[in-house]
This record gives C-alpha cells, structure tokens and sequence, in this order.
C-alpha cells in the first residue's frame, strides 16, 4: 500500500512535477512513423505528459515535434501549412522550422528582423522501430538512441500499433508487469469458442498459481512466474520491465487460439498523455528468421481487440468507459472469463474501470503482487534520485539486449541456468 504522498507522486508527470521530471530524461514514443508518412504531410496533435505538441514532416524528411501554440497570438499550429521546409501558421503567416527557428513573417515589413530574435519550443525527436521518438529533458542529458532489439529487425519482422487508454499511466503500466492476471482475466472457459482468449488446456491455466521472482538490473528489473505443471516441470514465463514504462512479454506459443508458433516476443510502453490519459503503444516482432506477414498481424490486433475495426480516429477503441467496453454478459457465462472481447480490451477494461487515478491507499496486494510493489519502489527511488541530479536507470545502453522468454523447464533445472542466455542472447 502507498501513501497518499506517494502516490500523487507517481501519477502526476506535468512539468515540474517528480515523476514528470523523471519521464523526461527518457526517449518518448510521441506518435506513428505513419501518422506522418510523407514529406510535406498534414501537422499532426501530439500531447505528451500534459504537453500540447504538433508534429510534421518537412521537405527534406526531418520531423519536427513543436509547441502546438504559435507564439505570436497562440493560433494552433495543427491548422498550420506545412511547406518549404517549415511549418507556417495560418493566421498571420509565421514560419518555423523543426528546430523551432522563426524562418518568415508574412505580417511583418520587409525591414524588420523581428523573426531573428523569436522562437517557438521544439523538442528532438529521432525515428526508431517505426516509431517518432521525443525527447524532452535536459539538452546536457539527453540518451542514446531508443534501440530497442525489436526497433533494429526488419521491417518485416515488427509491427506496432497504438490505442488510447482513458486512466493514468501507472494503472496500465502495472497490469502490464502482473503476470498473475492472465490466465484468470484472459480464459477462455470453454474449447468450443472463436472467441480470443487463453486455451483452458494451456499452461498458463493448467498450472499452479506463479511464484515470483524479481531480480533487479540497471534497467529496470527482470521477472518471472514459475508454474508447477507436476511431472512435466515448471512453466516458467522470464518478462523485463525497462524504465520506465517498457514491459517485454514472450508471445504465447500454443496458449492463444489460433496464434502460430513462432519465435516472437511482443510488449507495450504506456506512455502518459495527461495524468488521465495514456496511449498505449503495442509492438510485436519476430527474432528467427521468418517475418510477421501483414495477414498475421491483423489476426494478433483482432484478438487483442485493437484491430483497425475496433479503433476510432483518435485512437480509443470502440469498446470504452462510456459503453461498458461492450461486455457479453451471455458470453462471459458460457465462452470466455469476462465476456469483453479482445485480451489487451480486457486489460484496458479492469485498468479503466479502476477510475482516472486509482486510489493505491486502499489496496491489499499479495505475494502475487510483488512485480507491481518494484516498479513502484524503482520509480520512488527514481524520483528521489534525478531531484539530486543524478541519473535514473534505464538511461543508458544495457536494454538494447533484453529478449522475453518462456519455456517448460524441468525439475530440478534452475530457471536462471536454463534461460539467461536466451534472456540476453547478445552478451
């Protein structure tokens, strides 16, 4: 349980705030590659930790990622005329580049050097993984690049995608990390269902409750449930949770009905909006040899409920707050566990119905819970550290090689002895 203090410091990341500081000293995922696919592109609205942000490509390809506000009289830069290598508002006529520099002055005489001395706030940005990554700290701290392992496979071998949540971060963040939920939120109850959810044969949900282990690292910490199966040995599912709100997750191989075998490993990075909004940003990539076709995905995005069928224009999904996430009330009796369809719809849905800001004095965790209790104390400890001036983990190059494995190991066989080299296939 947390205290009041603690975790208003937590769930609040505007500027200035503990935790918005922290947030800062790390690379944000900010939008799509594709939501700004060509040059010269529609702006596109981007809020970041209760920052309000535009973001275009220009005529060279470079993306700039700027105030939303014109600092002139604070039109929106998101009806704004992106051309000639600037964005160009459409009120009087201001002109920036992706740094921020005023190039043109539409409203201004021709003597004047007024543009010279005004500016608006941009921030760096670099592309990853097909992803636009935003950086809003200290210029004198900025870290190396995003590269994540599944932001350096081909572009075959990845996909991502993102959907809206409406509650706070660390609700999503630490349903990501509980690995104790899901084969009891996500099964299926029946074999006779085309229905997503976990297979009531698979052993996730034939085996025991997990036991926890949590091992801390520099970037955050590595986790596993270990799940007696009798004689057949342990299943053990191996996670990394990387500051500070990446979780990687290996790909159930046979668990997910109608999922391929495939050496794959999939996570999300719940990336705060505001402190009552997050968006979700969910990847998916294959480290063998074989890619992930387009008609694969499609398939893993409907079973997830994310599809392109169950998004709206700005991003939340069909099922919401304001629907009751469109539970079947006929389906949780007879087909799957919670009746709402999609296994990432049911995460969104528990997390959601928590309310905005979930009240973590009321809580009573268990053994279960002892992932979530990490991540808090690691983010505690974070916020303590960068108001020292010091450097939070996860800043520096060690994530690059982290891989999320599971497998059946057997008794006797130490999980750490069977599994660290796949954990870490690059040391």
């Amino acid at each position: 349980m947390l205290s009041r203090d603690e975790n208003h410091i937590l769930t609040q990341t505007d500027q200035g705030t503990p935790m918005g500081d922290v947030m800062r000293r790390y690379w944000l995922p900010a939008l799509l590659s594709e939501e700004i696919p060509n040059a010269d592109c529609p702006p596109v609205r981007v809020k970041l930790l209760g920052e309000k942000l535009v973001a275009f490509r220009d005529t060279g390809g470079r993306i700039g990622l700027l105030d939303e506000f014109c600092p002139h009289r604070l039109a929106s830069l998101f009806l704004g005329r992106n051309e000639e290598h600037g964005l160009r508002c459409v009120f009087h006529g201001w002109k920036f580049d992706v740094a921020g520099n005023c190039l043109d002055m539409m409203n201004e005489p021709p003597d004047s050097d007024f543009k010279d001395k005004m500016w608006t706030k941009s921030y760096p940005t670099v592309e990853a993984g097909g992803v636009v990554w935003a950086y809003l700290g200290p210029e004198d701290r900025i870290p190396p690049p995003p590269n994540f392992e599944w932001t350096q496979v081909q572009a075959t071998h990845r996909h991502v995608s993102k959907n809206r949540q409406e509650c706070n971060w660390l609700q999503g963040l630490e349903g990501g990390v509980d690995t104790a939920h899901a084969p009891i939120l996500h099964r299926a109850i029946t074999a006779n269902t085309d229905r997503a959810g976990i297979a009531v044969n698979s052993n996730f949900v034939v085996g025991s409750a997990p036991a926890l282990e949590v091992d801390t690292t520099d970037y955050g910490y590595r986790y596993v449930g270990v799940r007696a199966l009798g004689e057949k040995g342990n299943y053990v599912r191996a996670y990394h949770y990387v500051m500070p709100f990446h979780q990687f997750r290996p790909r159930q191989a046979a668990g997910y009905q109608g999922q391929p075998a495939k050496p794959h490993v999939a996570g999300h990075m719940w990336v705060p909006m505001d402190d009552e909004n997050c968006m979700i940003y969910n990847f998916i990539y294959s480290f063998g040899e074989e890619p992930i076709t387009e008609e694969e995905w499609q398939e893993i995005e409907r079973g997830y409920g994310r599809g392109p069928q169950d998004i709206l224009p700005d991003f939340r999904t069909k099922g919401n707050i304001g629907n009751d996430w469109l539970i079947d009330r006929q389906a949780q009796r007879t087909e799957t566990f919670t009746g709402i369809e999609g296994i990432n719809a049911q995460d969104v849905a528990v997390q959601e119905s928590m309310g905005p800001i979930v009240d973590r004095t009321r809580e009573n965790l268990t053994r279960s819970d002892m992932a979530i209790v990490a991540a808090r104390r690691m983010l505690l400890e974070a916020s303590r550290t960068v108001a020292d001036g010091g450097d939070p983990p996860g800043v520096g190059t060690s994530y690059y090689n982290v891989r999320a494995i599971e497998s059946v190991v057997p008794i006797g066989v130490e999980w750490r002895d069977a599994l660290m080299p796949d954990m870490y296939p690059k040391s």
